[in-house]
C-alpha cells in the first residue's frame, strides 16, 4: 500500500515531476489543450512550472505565461530577437492592453522574460525555437533552483571587485536539470554577485555569494535565508563562511542538499530555507552543511563590502563611488552627460575594455515586441548584439564602442527606453497583476505607468533627493519587492462612494545597501485613485519636517508608524484611475466587454481566437 505524501504538490510531485513531465507536455500539447482530464488540471498545471509554464487565471482558461530564464540576465547575441519573435508570432492574444498593445515582454525581478498568451499547443514549436537558439524555460518556475540573479554587469563592469559571471553560468549549467536538485521542498533563489554596488539583491535570496576578500585571495561570503514572500519577510543571515569561485559549486550545491534534505515538506507555506534558518540559526546550518555536505574544511568569512553598497541603499551613489566620469570620458565625453547611476546601471558607464555599456529604462519591465525587435537591431548595429537585463526590470546594452555613443543615444528608440528617465518612471516597478495573474488582487502595471506619468509632471523631489522607488505589487507575494521600496504599494480592496473599488495598502522607507530594512506599513486599503495625492502630500511634508537634511529612509526610520500614517494623507488629485472596478472579477481588465461571460477562452485546440479589431 503506498504511502500517502502530506500535501497535494508533493502527492503530485512524487507521481510525475522534473525531467519527464516534458514527455507529458508534448504529449497533451499535440493532443490539445481539452486532453487535459478535467480533475487533474490543479496537478499538471502545477508540474507545468517546472518547464515554465504557468496557466493563467480565470477566465482566460487554455492560456498560459511562460517565462524563460537568463541566468545572470545575460541574453547573447540575437537572442532578444529570437525572444521578440516568438513574442510576434505567439503571444497574441485575443484583447489589446492599451498601453503596450497586443504582444509584448516582460522582463522581471529575477532577470527573466515572461510571455503572456501562450497556447499549450504552440509550444513544442515554441520550445523548439528557443532551444536551437541557447535558451530555454526549464526550472524557470517550480521547486528547485530558479534563475540565478547577480550584477547585470558581472564582467563587463570596470571596477567589479571578482567576476561573477563565471560562477553563476557554472551553477546554473550543474544544477538546472540535475535530478538531486529539481525536487525541493520549494523554491530555491540564488544570488551571485561580485561588484561593489550590491545590486545582487543576496540580501533577499535563499542563497547569496556576495564579494568579500580573505588572506589577499577575493572571493565570496555566503548568506542564506533571505526572502519576501507573503507577510514574512527575511533579510539573509551570515553563514559564516568564505568560498572561492572554486569552491562554489561545492558549497552551493550542499546548501541546496541540505534544504532538500531538512526543509519542511509538510506546509508549503514553511517550506523556504528562510524557515529553516528561523528554526536552526545560522550556527546549526553551517555545522550541518560542515558535517554532511561538503568534504572540505569551510573558510570563516573574509571582509566584506558591504559598507560600499550603494544599490537602493536610499542614499544615493556613495561618496567616492565610482561613475563614468572617473573613466574613459573623464575629458567631457558623451558619457558625462549621464553622471551616477552606477548602482542601478542606467546611463552610460565604462566597461573594463574601453568600451560602455548603456542602461535604459524600461517602465514596469515591459517592452512591445516591434521595440524588443528594434533594440535587438540597436544591440547589433552599435554594440556586439548583447543586451542583459536587471533586477529593476531594466536592459542594459553592452559593448558599444565611445565612437557610437552619440549615434546610439540619438537613436528615436531611446524617446521611450531612456538612459536619463525622470525618477518617478526609474523607480517604478511592477508585478504583473490582475490582466494575467490569479493570486492579484489589483491592476498593476498599467496603472503604475500612470501613477509614474503623474508623478512626474506634478511633483518635485525634495532638495537632495535624486532617487525615488516605487513598487507595486498585487498582493502579498511581492513579486514587485515591495517591502525594499521607498513608497511600498501591495494591492487590496476596499468601498467608496458606497462602491467595492481597487486599493492599495501603502508601506514606506524600504530597501537594500549596507543596512537593508524592509517598509514599515502605515496606511492601509487607501483608494487606488488617491494614492497619486498621498505620495504628494508624503514628499511635500517630509519637505517640510525633515531634519539636518534627512534622506527619506532616515526620516521613516527616525518616526513612528503613527506620526507617518498621518504624513501621507490621500486625497482626489487631477490624477484618473480607469481601473478603479473590481479588475479581479473581469476576464481582462482593459476589454470593452469585459465580464467573465464575454471573454473567448477556453478557445479549443483546432480554432485560434478572434483579434480584439476583428
Amino acid at each position: 500500500m503506498s504511502v500517502r505524501m502530506p500535501t497535494d504538490v508533493e502527492e503530485w510531485k512524487s507521481e510525475v515531476y522534473g525531467q519527464e513531465i516534458r514527455d507529458h507536455l508534448m504529449e497533451f500539447a499535440e493532443e490539445g489543450w481539452e486532453s487535459i482530464p478535467d480533475d487533474e488540471h490543479d496537478a499538471w498545471f502545477e508540474r507545468f512550472k517546472w518547464w515554465g509554464l504557468y496557466h493563467q487565471r480565470s477566465g482566460q482558461e487554455s492560456y498560459f505565461m511562460m517565462r524563460i530564464g537568463t541566468p545572470n540576465g545575460v541574453l547573447e547575441p540575437g537572442q532578444l530577437e529570437v525572444v521578440g519573435e516568438v513574442a510576434d508570432e505567439y503571444a497574441r492574444g485575443p484583447a489589446e492592453n492599451p498601453e503596450f498593445g497586443a504582444a509584448y515582454a516582460d522582463f522581471t525581478t529575477r532577470q527573466s522574460i515572461q510571455l503572456h498568451w501562450i497556447r499549450l499547443e504552440d509550444v513544442p514549436e515554441i520550445f523548439d525555437k528557443l532551444e536551437s537558439n541557447g535558451l530555454t524555460t526549464q526550472q524557470a518556475c517550480g521547486d528547485s533552483w530558479r534563475n540565478i540573479v547577480g550584477c547585470p554587469v558581472a564582467g563587463k563592469d570596470a571596477n567589479e571587485v571578482v567576476d561573477a559571471l563565471p560562477v553563476a553560468e557554472n551553477l546554473n549549467e550543474t544544477f538546472k536539470g540535475d535530478e538531486n536538485h529539481s525536487n525541493l521542498p520549494r523554491k530555491w533563489k540564488v544570488s551571485v554577485t561580485g561588484c561593489r554596488e550590491g545590486c545582487g539583491q543576496g540580501d533577499i535570496n535563499d542563497l547569496a555569494l556576495e564579494p568579500a576578500e580573505k588572506d589577499g585571495r577575493m572571493g565570496f561570503n555566503v548568506r542564506v535565508g533571505g526572502g519576501l514572500a507573503r507577510n514574512e519577510p527575511r533579510l539573509a543571515r551570515g553563514l559564516d563562511v568564505f568560498v572561492t569561485p572554486d569552491q562554489a559549486e561545492a558549497v552551493s550545491g550542499g546548501l541546496s542538499s541540505l534544504f532538500r534534505e531538512y526543509g519542511d515538506r509538510e506546509n508549503r507555506y514553511n517550506a523556504r530555507m528562510k524557515f529553516l534558518v528561523d528554526e536552526w540559526g545560522a550556527d546549526e546550518v553551517r555545522e550541518t552543511l560542515q558535517e554532511e555536505f561538503v568534504d572540505f574544511e569551510l573558510e570563516h568569512a573574509g571582509e566584506d563590502l558591504r559598507d560600499q553598497y550603494t544599490y537602493n541603499a536610499g542614499t544615493g551613489p556613495a561618496a567616492g563611488s565610482h561613475d563614468h566620469a572617473d573613466g574613459a570620458a573623464a575629458d567631457g565625453g558623451v558619457a558625462a552627460q549621464y553622471p551616477g547611476g552606477d548602482h542601478d546601471h542606467i546611463g552610460v558607464h565604462p566597461q573594463g575594455d574601453d568600451n560602455f555599456y548603456v542602461g535604459l529604462n524600461v517602465m514596469v519591465g515591459r517592452m512591445g515586441v516591434e521595440d524588443c525587435l528594434e533594440l535587438a537591431d540597436l544591440a547589433d548595429e552599435y554594440g556586439s548584439g548583447e543586451v542583459r537585463l536587471t533586477q529593476r526590470q531594466n536592459v542594459i546594452v553592452t559593448d558599444v564602442p565611445e565612437s557610437e555613443l552619440d549615434a546610439f543615444l540619438a537613436e528615436p528608440l531611446l524617446d521611450d527606453y531612456a538612459p536619463d528617465p525622470s525618477p518617478f518612471e526609474r523607480g517604478s516597478i511592477a508585478c504583473t497583476g490582475t490582466e494575467f495573474c490569479s493570486l492579484s488582487i489589483v491592476e498593476t502595471k498599467n496603472r503604475q505607468v500612470r501613477f509614474a506619468r503623474w508623478l512626474k509632471q506634478n511633483v518635485d523631489l525634495p532638495e537632495g533627493v535624486e532617487e525615488f522607488h516605487i513598487h507595486l505589487s498585487g498582493c502579498t507575494a511581492s513579486c514587485a519587492q515591495p517591502q525594499i521600496a521607498d513608497v511600498s504599494l501591495r494591492g487590496m480592496k476596499t468601498r467608496k462612494n458606497g462602491e467595492a473599488v481597487e486599493a492599495l495598502d501603502i508601506g514606506l522607507g524600504g530597501g537594500l545597501g549596507e543596512d537593508p530594512r524592509f517598509a514599515d506599513w502605515v496606511a492601509q486599503r487607501v483608494p487606488a485613485d488617491e494614492v497619486p495625492g498621498a505620495i504628494e502630500n508624503l514628499l511635500g511634508n517630509f519637505a517640510d519636517a525633515r531634519e539636518d537634511g534627512e534622506s527619506f529612509r532616515e526620516f521613516v526610520e527616525n518616526r513612528d508608524e503613527e506620526t507617518l500614517a498621518e504624513l501621507i494623507e490621500p486625497e482626489e488629485t487631477s490624477y484618473t484611475d480607469p481601473y478603479m472596478h473590481n479588475t479581479k472579477l473581469t476576464w481582462y481588465p482593459y476589454a470593452e466587454e469585459d465580464d467573465m461571460d464575454d471573454g473567448p477562452a477556453p478557445v479549443p485546440s483546432d480554432e485560434y481566437p478572434v483579434e480584439a479589431d476583428d
